[in-house]
């Protein structure tokens, strides 16, 4: 019975520890202040603001209430560890709180600025031709799968379709608790090794594809964007095999004339719509550059932080000649690649973001 204690009053300790990384009483301000904003009268005039108010609020009551239940679970268990015929209930509540625990730590990993934000997340094929878009595709899928899985929503703002198949590129804008501090370390480039379906001798090939990963950011604040900076262009949006293609220049394509930086914006059936989230997507890659500009100044800022960028390969996908998906950065890997293209990236984003915390606190 004395072991049993033993790992309740340690599972005590480290979800102290994880109340204190989380400074829950400073969370608590936070929520009176969302609650009295959510409460003026003009609230919704601004949907996207409010909808990211009331995402941050319920964000934060669901980690009180994760840890208040956790913290009582802890406690009535405690409160029974002496007896005998208890012992079976007992390990099963150290089981599932340890699980418990191990989610929530994961959570005072993401103390970044910007972690809570919702995220834009890119996708672009890169050499190889049909080979490279369909790997992008395939990545494509994995992602959408993994914002699935986790309850966030995702909707494609861009989507440029391969030649033969694939795609060429796709954006996404993701938004649920700390969309964007979970993405981040996804940034970068992600190879396949496999037998080419494109070719009948079915010989091996090689693909790249590069995923970007942006914050969404305020209209206001951040990131300043003259009009005079940035030229608009309209033309209609494509589609496959002629199907589904507007009639209409819906599309919206903005060149950011200091950068050369260009987005486009096609997947709404108004102009205006197209705008504003191509604005978006502006805002969020100026951010991104300006990150990589400090760090390359002072590189003590954000550890080693590296853009989303050729060369900077993070994770190796091999189907054949025999099956293994590996991080190159945490060394985490698994023969099942079949569950990981289906969107089980779990276990490699939270290595990452462990991996990450470590290197910058230890």
């Amino acid at each position: 019975m004395e072991s049993l204690k033993d790992q309740l009053l340690e599972l005590k300790e480290r979800l102290d520890k994880v109340v204190r990384g989380l400074d829950l009483e400073a969370k608590k301000l936070k929520l009176q202040e969302l609650e009295i904003e959510s409460a003026r009268p003009d609230f919704w005039n601004d949907t996207r603001h409010a909808q990211n108010v009331m995402r941050q609020a319920g964000s934060i009551r669901e980690e009180m209430e994760t840890v208040d239940k956790t913290e009582k679970e802890i406690n009535d268990a405690l409160s029974v560890v002496t007896e005998a015929d208890l012992a079976s209930e007992v390990k099963e509540t150290i089981k599932q709180v340890e699980k418990v625990i191990d989610k929530i730590e994961v959570l005072t990993f993401l103390s970044g600025s910007y972690d809570k934000n919702d995220a834009i997340v890119s996708i672009h094929s890169g050499q190889g031709g049909t080979e490279a878009m369909d790997w992008a595709q395939m990545l494509f899928r994995m992602y959408l799968r993994f914002f699935e899985r986790r309850g966030w929503e995702a909707e494609v703002v861009d989507q440029q379709a391969g030649e033969e198949a694939g795609i060429k590129s796709a954006t996404m804008t993701v938004s649920g608790a700390y969309a964007y501090g979970y993405l981040k370390r996804e940034a970068g480039t992600h190879r396949l090794v496999r037998q080419s379906p494109f070719n009948a001798n079915k010989l091996r090939q090689t693909s790249f594809a590069l995923v970007e990963v942006m914050p969404q950011l305020e209209e206001a604040g951040e990131i300043e964007i003259k009009d005079e900076e940035v030229e608009i262009q309209f033309f209609r949006a494509g589609g496959h095999g002629g199907q589904n293609v507007n009639k209409v220049s819906t599309a919206v394509r903005l060149t950011h004339l200091p950068t050369g930086i260009v987005v486009t914006a096609q997947t709404e059936r108004f102009q205006e719509q197209n705008r504003k989230i191509a604005l978006a997507l502006l805002r969020a890659k100026l951010f991104i550059r300006r990150e990589a500009e400090q760090e390359a100044h002072a590189k003590s800022i954000k550890g080693d932080y590296r853009p989303a960028a050729w060369g900077t390969q993070i994770r190796s996908y091999v189907l054949h000649p025999y099956k293994m998906v590996k991080d190159l950065r945490t060394d985490v890997e698994t023969g099942n690649t079949d569950a990981v293209l289906d969107g089980d990236l779990e276990a490699f984003v939270e290595a990452e973001l462990k991996f990450r915390a470590g290197d910058l606190h230890g």
